[in-house]
């Protein structure tokens, strides 16, 4: 079963802007979740929990990836820094 196309747009606040870190708003990620099912969580650039450092640890894995493949990543690399990954 193929995944749904959700449309999000940085001018109605569902996605922040690439000078402003990049990545989903809280409005975005309840728009995404409502409309796919999922249960995407925000951001962990300051992990309180185990559970939390575990999961920047991938993000910044798989992101850097996508930056090191993409020609022009500047989403990627904002997200990057919004996480603060090293």
């Amino acid at each position: 079963m193929a995944k749904k196309s959700v449309s999000l747009s940085v001018g109605r606040g569902e996605k922040l802007s690439t000078k402003a870190g990049a990545g989903l708003t809280a409005k975005g990620r309840a728009k995404y979740n409502a409309a796919t099912g999922s249960k995407l969580k925000p951001p962990a650039p300051n992990p309180k929990s185990e559970a939390d450092k575990g999961r920047k640890k991938s993000f910044c894995a798989r992101m850097s990836a996508v930056v090191a493949k993409a020609k022009n990543g500047e989403r990627a690399k904002a997200s990057l820094r919004r996480w603060k990954c090293p």
